[in-house]
C-alpha cells in the first residue's frame, strides 16, 4: 500500500517525538514522508503538487503533535487549502474516496488527561479527534484507529523507541491499522455542497 506521511510540526528540527517517528518510517520503500513546513511558502501551498501527492498514494497519514486540543496551524492551513471542493468533496470531488486516513499524534499530557475519569479534561481523545473523523467522513476516507503517544514531554528514550517500532510495524503492514466502520458520506444521505 503506497503511503504518504504528511508531517506537520512547526519546528521539526527541534522536535524529539515527531522527528523520531518520521525517521522510523522514512526508509520504508512504499512510504513517502512529506514535511509541510518546507512545502508552505508565505502561508500557501502548491495545491496542484499537494493534491497530486494525495492521488499517488493509497493511505494518507497525518502525523502531528497535539497542540491546544487541535492540529498545528500548518496542518489546518494544508487541510483548508488542499482538500478543496471538486477535489476532495462536492461535485466531482472524489479523489480521496476509499483511501485510508491514519492519524498519528502525540500529547504532552498523560493518557489519564484524555479520559472521562479525569475531572479536569472532560473529553476523551476520541472526542477531541472528532473533527478529523468528520473530515475523513466528508471526503470519503476510511479512518483507521489513531496511534497516539501520550506523555510525550516525559517519555523515556526506551518507550519512544517502542512507540517508533509500533509505528513502523503499522505502516509496514499491508492493511495498516484496524479500520473503523466505513463512513457514511454526505452524498449518500442526500447532502449537496
Amino acid at each position: 500500500m503506497r503511503t504518504l506521511v504528511v508531517v506537520a510540526h512547526p519546528d521539526l528540527a527541534s522536535s524529539r517525538i515527531t522527528a523520531r517517528l518520521a525517521e522510523a518510517v522514512s526508509d520504508l520503500a512504499h512510504v513517502t514522508v512529506h514535511e509541510l513546513g518546507p512545502a508552505c511558502r508565505d502561508g500557501r501551498f502548491d495545491i496542484a503538487r499537494e493534491q497530486q501527492l494525495l492521488r499517488d498514494h493509497d493511505r494518507i497519514v497525518w502525523q502531528f503533535p497535539w497542540y491546544w486540543y487541535s492540529v498545528p496551524a500548518v496542518l489546518k492551513a494544508w487541510i483548508d487549502q488542499v482538500l478543496t471542493h471538486g477535489f476532495a468533496y462536492g461535485s466531482g470531488g472524489s479523489a480521496l474516496r476509499g483511501k485510508t486516513l491514519q492519524l498519528v499524534t502525540s500529547t504532552g499530557g498523560p493518557e489519564e488527561s484524555y479520559a472521562t475519569v479525569d475531572p479536569t479534561s472532560h473529553f476523551t481523545m476520541t472526542q477531541l479527534l472528532a473533527p478529523l473523523d468528520a473530515t475523513a467522513r466528508l471526503i470519503g476516507m476510511r479512518l483507521a484507529e489513531p496511534l497516539v503517544l501520550h506523555g510525550a514531554r516525559t517519555v523515556s528514550d526506551e518507550d519512544l523507541a517502542v512507540h517508533a517500532k509500533r509505528y513502523r510495524e503499522l505502516l509496514g503492514s499491508p492493511g495498516g491499522a484496524q479500520r473503523r466502520k466505513p463512513p457514511v458520506l454526505a452524498s449518500d444521505v442526500g447532502v449537496r455542497f
